[in-house]
């Protein structure tokens, strides 16, 4: 018999114990590195991927090359989690590691074979594709209303739950494609946070020195942490 031990992952921690070792059986451990694409727009989504290490973006390309995140999964989730109930899913958004990271990688398949079974399994994805569907309708008037340095300040909330320590090697570069702004934008909202000493910056590393502070310059959006996550036997 399987051991009931599990990956830190919100997801698999809040499954019964037998529906956990089931998913734990039909799936295997995958290392990632930052950079690495999982998919790419118009790509079918043939695996998904339960983190409990690092960080997994979804972010959208325009025609003219610019780019915004709209989604990013760390251990709290699972990348497309619909695939557990939907038929043949085709990814929209560009999908790439933010940092490393851990996760087990299941193929939809046996997902969809799995939450078919197991009503638990199902109940606990379908949560979390509904909390996802939230989240992705807050983003777009988010992106739309608020000013960058609060926009900046919520995504580094967001990165530093699911991280481990407080630093993160992120260039302006990446930043700015993260945030869907120009580089000019995203360094004068950094250099407001630096002055507030809510972070330091310099070099392509950002590290979080005031999290108090950074989380009252956050518009509201930021609605909580999955730094350290209620785990369910």
């Amino acid at each position: 018999m399987m051991s009931t031990a599990s990956p830190y992952n919100t997801l698999i921690d809040s499954l019964s114990p037998d529906d956990r070792d089931a998913l734990l059986a039909a799936s295997v451990p995958f290392d990632f590195k930052v950079g690495q694409i999982f998919l790419e727009p118009g790509d079918t989504v043939e695996h998904v991927y339960f983190v409990y290490k690092g960080i997994i973006s979804a972010v959208a390309a325009m025609a003219d090359g610019r780019t915004v995140e709209v989604f990013m999964v760390g251990r709290e989730g699972v990348t497309h989690p619909s695939a557990a109930t939907a038929g043949a899913i085709t990814s929209y958004s560009r999908q790439a590691a933010q940092a490393d990271g851990q996760c087990r990688r299941i193929e939809v398949s046996r997902l969809r074979a799995l939450a078919d079974e197991r009503e638990g399994l199902r109940a606990v994805v379908s949560a979390y594709a509904s909390n996802l569907q939230a989240e992705l309708e807050q983003s777009g008037a988010c992106n739309a209303l608020h000013r960058a340095e609060q926009r900046f300040a919520k995504w580094l909330l967001r990165c530093h739950d699911r991280i481990d320590g407080d630093t993160l090697n992120l260039t302006q570069e990446y930043l700015a494609s993260m945030l869907g702004s120009q580089r000019t934008t995203v360094n004068e909202a950094a250099q407001g946070l630096q002055k507030t000493g809510a972070i330091t910056y310099s070099r392509g590393k950002i590290t979080i020195v005031d999290r108090a502070a950074l989380e009252r310059t956050a518009c509201e959006c930021y609605n909580g942490r999955t730094r350290e996550p209620a785990l369910t036997a």
